[in-house]
């Protein structure tokens, strides 16, 4: 798994009137936590942010005044309507610590007779050294007909990753076309007006980052 190195500042101001002034100068405020350390207040260049957490459990290098530190994005927040990263929250991991995090799931191939793939699980929980976190986990459902499943023990993990999920978990199943057509509902829903996000809902969003 390829680090990516980011620069990052340490933050003296703190509160909705900080968090604004950042962002508006395409900043992210974030936190930086674990291993007993003092928590960090930094903020983090918005768009090479942006293109790194594009990368599932990607490993950050952050370059601090003291030296880098390599961190893993923990929690996330975005603007409800932009979806512009407003905050996020990174905790400290060590070369050759183990961390339980999720994967993404996805399939390849087609299906025979039309059958539906289902995917139960989008995301499987493992345990995996920090510097070695696969990006995804690719299921083959190639010729695969009505019936088919995958259980998360059926999955096999790269060297060095474990499973954090009872292995009798359905994962990923087809399903025969007609079982689809007969799980949707029998009338339409009733469309209503989408209620527009406010200024109120837009202003209590960026009042996520107090600190």
């Amino acid at each position: 798994m390829a680090e990516i190195s980011i620069s990052a500042e340490e933050r003296t101001e703190f509160g909705k009137g900080a968090a604004r002034r950042l962002r508006r100068d395409l900043k992210v405020p974030a936190v930086l936590y674990g291993h007993e350390a003092d928590v960090m207040h930094l903020s983090l260049p918005g768009h090479e942010l942006t293109q790194a957490l594009r990368t599932p459990n990607v490993l950050l290098s952050l370059k601090l005044s003291g030296g880098a530190q390599l961190a893993l994005p923990k929690a996330i927040q975005r603007h409800p309507v932009r979806r512009d990263i407003e905050h996020v929250d990174l905790v400290i991991v060590r070369r050759g610590e183990k961390v339980t995090v999720e994967i993404p799931i996805h399939t390849t191939g087609a299906t025979l007779g039309g059958g539906v793939i289902d995917v139960v699980v989008t995301a499987l929980p493992v345990e995996a050294e920090a510097t070695h976190i696969p990006a995804e986990i690719v299921i083959d459902v190639e010729k695969a007909e009505a019936g088919f499943h995958v259980n998360a023990g059926d999955i096999e993990l790269p060297e060095g990753v474990s499973l954090a999920l009872d292995p009798d978990t359905l994962v990923v199943h087809v399903i025969a076309p007609q079982a689809e057509e007969a799980a949707q509902p029998a009338t339409e829903p009733i469309v209503g007006e989408v209620p527009e996000v406010g200024e109120e809902a837009a202003e209590e969003a960026e009042t996520t980052d107090e600190s």
